[in-house]
This record gives C-alpha cells, sequence and structure tokens, in this order.
C-alpha cells in the first residue's frame, strides 16, 4: 500500500485542509478536508493496479500545482475556535417580555435566521431546527460542528460553521456549498448575490464568491474579533474592537471607518442604515455612508440588535437576559427579562422578534405596535412550549452520492478542467433544455474530475446556476 499526505495551510488563515491519497491493490482511496478533522473519503476501483496508481499520481501533482506540500499528519493542529464569553448577569427586571412560544435545544445557540415561512436556530452542538412561525417543527439537522451563524440568500438557506464549512440546507440532506476556511475562529458570516462576507477573531474581512473562492481579504490593523459582517449590493460592512466600515464589494478596498463606542459584538442593517451593538451597553446607528445617527442605551453590553422596517422600533439584548424596545428616535419603551437567558442573536420577521439564548432557546416575540404598547403597559402573557415531534427525521451531511441513470427532465452537469481548477457546468450535449455556459455553484468535496452528476433543476442566480433538489451521479 502506497500513502501519500499534503497539506495547504497559509499565514494569513484562507486556506488550512489537507489531502491524502492512498493506494491498495488496484483501489483508489483519497481523503480531503480541514487540517486536524477526520475529513472526508472516497474510493475507487481500478481494473489493474498500474491504473490506480497512474490516476493518484494524477491527483497528487493536481494539488501540488495548487501549492499543496508533503507533510506530517498531526504537525499542523485544527484552528482554534472562540466562544463569546458570556458573563450573564441577574436580570434587573422582573416583568416578562411578550413571549409566544419557546422552543428549547440542548446548548447555547448563536445562529438564527426568519422570514415569513421558517424560523431556524443553530446552537453549539451543531443541531439545527426549521420551525413555522407558530412553532412547529417541520426539519432538524445535525452538522458537524457548532453552529455560528445562520444567513439565506433568496431560496436558500446556510449555516456557517465552527469546523470553516458553511452547509446548504436548503435541501432534503445538506452538504458543503462554501469552504471559509481560516487559521484564526470564524465568528460571523453573511451571504447575499452569491457572495459570502466571513469575520473571524483576527478582526480581518475576508469576501468569497460562489465557486467558494476567496475573491479578497481585508486584514485586521490592531482591531480584533469581527462579529458582524453584513452584505449588501453595494458592499461589505463590518464591525469588530476598533469600529464599523464598509469595504468596496468587488476589492475590499476600504472606503470608511467610524470608531465605536466599545467594541462590536453584533450588527444589523435596515434600508441605508447599520445598528452597532456595542460593549459599551449600546446600539449605535450609522448611515451606509459612515455618518453616526443616533445612540439607544442600554444598561448592559448589547449581545444582538435587530429593528422593524425603517427602524420604526428598535430591538436591543444584552448580558443581564433582558430584551429592550426602543422608538427610532431613541426613546426606551421598555426593558423585559427574557426569562431564558442572555440573547446572543435575533432576527425580526413579521411583527415578530426571535431571540436564541445562551441557554439554547428559540424565543418568538410579539413585537407588533400593540403587543409593544400592551408590555409598556405591563400587560402579561403565557408563552406556549415547543416540543419537537416524534416523526421529525434528524438529518446529516452528504458524504457520498447515490449513482441514478438520468430521467426525463432532470438535468446533466458535466466536471471540467479550467486553470488547474475544477469547474461544474451544465452539459450542452445531454440536456434537452438550453442553458447559458455559467459555472454551477457545487459542492467543492464532491467534484470528481471526470465524474458527470444529475439534478432535478438549475436556478438563474444571476451570473451562475444554483442547484434545486438532490444531486446523484450520473451512471456512466
Amino acid at each position: 500500500m502506497s500513502k501519500t499526505y499534503l497539506e495547504l495551510s497559509d499565514e494569513v488563515g484562507s486556506e488550512h485542509k489537507f489531502y491524502e491519497v492512498s493506494v491498495e491493490d488496484s483501489v483508489l482511496t483519497l481523503r480531503f478536508g480541514r487540517i486536524g478533522t477526520p475529513g472526508q473519503t472516497s474510493t475507487k476501483g481500478f481494473a489493474t493496479p498500474e491504473q490506480a496508481q497512474a490516476e493518484a499520481t494524477k491527483k497528487i501533482k493536481e494539488k501540488l500545482r495548487k501549492g499543496y506540500q508533503e507533510a506530517v499528519p498531526g504537525v499542523r493542529q485544527k484552528r482554534t475556535v472562540i466562544r463569546r464569553e458570556i458573563t450573564e448577569t441577574a436580570s434587573t427586571t422582573t416583568s416578562a417580555a411578550p413571549v409566544v412560544w419557546k422552543f428549547q435545544t440542548a446548548s447555547a445557540a448563536f445562529g438564527i435566521f426568519a422570514d415569513d415561512h421558517s424560523v431556524w436556530v443553530g446552537n453549539d452542538a451543531g443541531e439545527v431546527y426549521a420551525l413555522s412561525p407558530d412553532g412547529e417543527v417541520q426539519r432538524s439537522f445535525k452538522l458537524p460542528d457548532g453552529v455560528k451563524c445562520l444567513v439565506s440568500d433568496q431560496h436558500r438557506t446556510f449555516a456557517g460553521c465552527d469546523d470553516g464549512n458553511v452547509y446548504d440546507l436548503s435541501g432534503k440532506l445538506p452538504f458543503v456549498a462554501y469552504e471559509a476556511d481560516s487559521q484564526h475562529s470564524i465568528l460571523w458570516m453573511d451571504l447575499q448575490g452569491g457572495m459570502l462576507g466571513v469575520g473571524d477573531s483576527q478582526g480581518s474581512i475576508h469576501a468569497f464568491n460562489a465557486e467558494s473562492e476567496q475573491q479578497w481579504a481585508q486584514i485586521g490593523q490592531n482591531a480584533h474579533m469581527a462579529w458582524m459582517v453584513r452584505v449588501d449590493p453595494a458592499g461589505v460592512y463590518y464591525g469588530h474592537s476598533g469600529g464599523v466600515g464598509q469595504l468596496d464589494r468587488e476589492s475590499g478596498f476600504p472606503l470608511w471607518h467610524h470608531k465605536t463606542s466599545g467594541s462590536v459584538l453584533f450588527g444589523w442593517q435596515e434600508g441605508g442604515d447599520l445598528y452597532a451593538g456595542t460593549s459599551s451597553n449600546q446600539i449605535q446607528r450609522f448611515t451606509k455612508s459612515g455618518q453616526a445617527v443616533q445612540n439607544y442605551r442600554c444598561d448592559a453590553a448589547v449581545f444582538s440588535c435587530a429593528t422593524s422596517p425603517d427602524g420604526e422600533f428598535v430591538f436591543a439584548g444584552d448580558s443581564s437576559s433582558a430584551v429592550y424596545c426602543f422608538s427610532k428616535a431613541g426613546e426606551r419603551l421598555w426593558k423585559l427579562g427574557t426569562k431564558y437567558g442572555a440573547a446572543l442573536s435575533m432576527q425580526y420577521s413579521n411583527e415578530r422578534l426571535y431571540l436564541v439564548t445562551s441557554r439554547g432557546s428559540l424565543a418568538a416575540l410579539d413585537v407588533s405596535a400593540q403587543a409593544i404598547e400592551n408590555a409598556r403597559q405591563g400587560v402579561q402573557i403565557t408563552p406556549r412550549d415547543i416540543k419537537m415531534a416524534a416523526t421529525v427525521q434528524t438529518q446529516a451531511p452528504v458524504t457520498a452520492l447515490a449513482t441514478t441513470a438520468q430521467a426525463a427532465g432532470q438535468v446533466v452537469l458535466r466536471v471540467v478542467q479550467e486553470g488547474g481548477k475544477l469547474r461544474v457546468r451544465p452539459d450542452p450535449a445531454r440536456n434537452t433544455q438550453t442553458f447559458q455556459d455559467w459555472n454551477v455553484q457545487f459542492p467543492r468535496t464532491l467534484r470528481q474530475s471526470g465524474v458527470s452528476y444529475v439534478v432535478d433543476q438549475l436556478e438563474d442566480a444571476g451570473g451562475f446556476y444554483r442547484v434545486v433538489g438532490e444531486i446523484r451521479r450520473l451512471e456512466e
């Protein structure tokens, strides 16, 4: 048996992975993934040992051309994962926030996303749940590492995890959509129009395109802990220990920077404004051109914040397990207790404020104008305690693909080699419908040279395609 172990790891932290090639008789085994993790394995049989060895040599040469080097397993370590240090103080209010329902997970939760159809929560144990706005548990996933954040880009939902992977949760089974590797702990992510913005513990901001290739990195200078990253069509907005700012979307060039009072612990965008929750007990509002507009004063460090449309109401969660509601002009309308721990993240959607907490709870608050006034008058409501139905199955990420023959109406994808990189495109010879010659956003860990794949549908994502439905390997 022959075995070759390679690693690719750079100083700025955009790459930190391994690739192992083994040949035993006529069987080729590839193992690849993050340094310090077991990674994924694929095996392929050949007619003769010589053919297997020839393919192994080809794979090794490809990786060496990309900058991989021979290494010894175990010398480089898995990158450090940073958890937010939480010092919860006793709640200073005895009145409870207007929680409509509450769902309990197993550990502290950072990840949250909400829209008109679903509410998602992801926790430090890698558990992800999707619930309806009324609290019915619809889907469940178990990812390999803790979930830092959940983001959505139109029709797709992604989970950014401590293993550096961004998992696509849109289909029946999750798979790796982006590799946002860093030797520094990844703290926050946001996704818009195929661009993934990533903030890390060094205070650096990275941008990845739809092919999960790094476009640029803005290395943190005299700053650390980039807990805020927000992306829109005009730029990438960040917040760290040194303040907030905007980077050019295409180049990463700094456009403006503004100091904040204290470190930024969370960020929100609404229309033309940015909201930075800080360690100095306040939310600071800026225009997206960098002008400071308004402060919202809390009584403890602000772990999370959000607003209703146009910033009519501004919400905050602090380290004392309290949640606040302010008017746009800065008047504090109320401060109430969550009862379930500090709100580490929050999202607003359709007159509901959704919190995920240090105790692993997902709580839905009624924040309609009438409910806000009722809470201000001291009206209390009794929340429902949501349980997961036994019929909800928990799904794990795809590591190997089933094979299938092409069926009518299905789309065939082909893997092509360009400039030493594997690209995935619709196969014009095997598809009855016509597609642009665009790249397909496709799991990098599943791409194999010379292999074709079958999917149910392709979605136009503006310059590239997204896969809709399951991915299967085409029987040749």
